[in-house]
């Protein structure tokens, strides 16, 4: 995927300058096209920057807790095949 020249926060508080003017003054402004404030809109929705850092934050948590418990259940399994095995 390609990578934004803009941050997460820089998207959504381009999003909500949108909301106080028009949406084609700020896309001037800010060098991006209309469609591109449309799309921002769509994923980012009603967030405000702070929420956009703790979503960020809670993501890379969760990815983090996926890892640990696939790992915990490879070693469950492992376990279980040697319990299976008569030594």
């Amino acid at each position: 995927m390609r990578k934004s020249r803009f941050s997460d926060e820089q998207m959504v508080a381009i999003l909500r300058e949108a909301e106080r003017t028009s949406v084609a003054e700020v896309a001037k402004k800010n060098k991006v096209s209309e469609q591109t404030i449309y799309a921002w809109r769509q994923h980012f929705g009603g967030l405000e920057p702070a929420d956009v850092k703790r979503l960020k934050a809670l993501t890379t948590e969760n990815a983090k807790l996926k890892k640990l418990l696939a790992e915990r259940d490879l070693e469950i399994e492992v376990m279980k095949e040697i319990n299976r095995k008569k030594w």
